[in-house]
């Protein structure tokens, strides 16, 4: 199921976990407000194709892959995203910060990826991190 022009619903739930990975109609719901509003825009502004690494993860997926009990990526709010290279990452990140809405964008491991999420039911905080 195509989510926007260039985001589908399976790469949004894949994992390599082989535990089952699929989002209820709420979660499904907050991953296209996440696409439709930062990843497909995101895209738009950088003009070639970005990987998502993990988007959805339901409480067990995200439980053996070490998440945080908190997690957006459990309520489909977050993706870690990638144009596989650190520099083109914080291009990425810096087109992100500088033009869209989000909740919280993150540079996980000096741009070895980049974690953004967008609330679909609350005000988006517009926090920039650095891990």
């Amino acid at each position: 199921m195509n989510i926007t022009k260039n985001f589908t619903l399976a790469e949004l739930t894949r994992t390599s976990t082989g535990i089952t990975n699929t989002p209820n109609r709420q979660e499904t719901t907050a991953l296209i407000k996440l696409c439709g509003k930062v990843l497909q825009p995101a895209r738009d502004l950088y003009g070639a194709a970005i990987y998502v690494n993990s988007g959805f993860r339901s409480f067990a997926v995200n439980r053996a892959v070490g998440g945080a009990r908190n997690s957006q990526h459990m309520r489909g709010e977050a993706a870690d995203i990638t144009v596989h290279s650190k520099e083109k990452n914080k291009i990425l990140f810096e087109l992100i910060r500088d033009n869209l809405s989000f909740d919280q964008l993150i540079n996980e491991g000096d741009y070895s990826w980049v974690h953004v999420s967008y609330r679909s039911e609350e005000e988006n905080r517009k926090q920039v991190l650095n891990l």
